[in-house]
């Protein structure tokens, strides 16, 4: 397409681009591509002045550029058409939906699908090779299952929602429409719940359920269990990553984010908006408020208040990790500080 039919699709006035486009300034695009390794007839994007040089250096035919006349400067006299944006990433994003859509098979299903005859189908499913679909199971229009999905009985699956490869959902499961859930992902398993006794663990089965709503992605290998009674509810909008373990009874809000190998204890609650990064560990009933932000590998014991941001093991104000962080490398400096204050105040007795 050209770069003025791009511009248009994404719905961006012309006072914000580099229009009026000479024909030099109107190329075809192709695709996209990072910036340092677009090339000729492609759209690439830059989110800061910060990645200037990369902009000089570039060969994409396009670009999405933050509100920086610098770098619209820059564009200009390289010869690359561009347009402004305050969300740069966001519009490239975008732009990367209108040349490319995720693989979806026809709206069949593969003869080698086992379905139970009380299972019921909406519109337009796909079902691939070798699913399992048991007793009363609930598939909306426009559901794709991949191959060696399993769906135990009495699970509800809403529309359009995609179920990738070998993930599994438990009995009595409920996810909502529009969701995606990868590979290798097990929603609603057993909680881990034994009670000790003296003859050694005594099983509390889990009768409970695991509901997500609207929205909800949940990456490849991980796993959000179903508690002994009551609901583990992902709200909708929540995005999850690889890896991840959440635990029986937890209550994640609205529009969340949880990078891979997080681990939430059961009955953890996180508000609307929480960031949890990466290796985030949180334990048993932990409360974070909304839009409360984890950093990487942080040990979070003790609740979060609503906006706060928290590092570290355990888990404090990420301010004053910063402050302890920067104190760390001079620690062997200050221990000599403190042995020779030690040695006079010896001396002075």
């Amino acid at each position: 397409m050209k770069f003025s039919q791009l511009v248009q699709q994404l719905g961006f006035s012309p006072e914000v681009t580099s229009l009026p486009i000479a024909p030099a300034l109107d190329p075809d695009l192709l695709g996209v591509a990072a910036v340092e390794a677009a090339a000729k007839g492609q759209l690439s994007f830059i989110e800061s002045e910060r990645y200037s040089e990369q902009l000089q250096s570039t060969a994409a035919s396009g670009l999405i550029l933050p509100e920086s006349e610098k770098l619209q400067e820059l564009a200009t006299a390289h010869q690359i058409a561009w347009v402004a944006t305050p969300h740069p990433r966001l519009h490239f994003a975008q732009a990367i939906a209108l040349f490319y859509q995720p693989f979806r098979p026809p709206a069949t299903i593969h003869p080698t699908a086992v379905i139970d005859p009380t299972a019921s189908l909406g519109e337009n499913v796909a079902i691939g090779a070798y699913v399992t679909i048991g007793a009363g199971v609930k598939i909306g229009a426009g559901c794709c299952i991949h191959p060696q999905v399993v769906i135990y009985s009495e699970a509800e699956i809403g529309d359009r929602t995609v179920l990738h490869a070998h993930c599994v959902i438990h009995e009595r499961s409920r996810i909502g429409p529009d969701c995606v859930i990868h590979s290798g992902a097990v929603i609603g398993a057993e909680g881990f719940g034994f009670v000790p006794t003296p003859k050694g663990w005594f099983k509390m089965e889990q009768s409970g359920c695991t509901v997500l709503e609207a929205g909800v992605e949940v990456g490849c290998n991980s796993a959000i269990d179903r508690p002994a009674v009551g609901e583990t509810r992902i709200r909708q909008g929540t995005k999850i990553d690889n890896l991840v373990q959440i635990g029986h009874g937890c209550q994640i809000g609205e529009n969340c984010a949880i990078a891979g190998q997080t681990g939430l204890s059961g009955r953890v609650q996180l508000g609307a908006g929480v960031v949890l990064a990466g290796q985030v560990g949180i334990a048993d009933g932990v409360k974070l408020g909304t839009r409360a932000i984890a950093t990487s590998r942080a040990g979070i014991i003790r609740d979060v208040g609503a906006g706060e941001t928290v590092s570290g093991h355990p888990a404090i104000p990420h301010k004053s990790f910063l402050r302890a962080a920067n104190l760390y490398h001079r620690l062997p400096e200050l221990y000599q500080i403190v042995k020779r204050l030690q040695g006079k105040n010896d001396q002075a007795k």
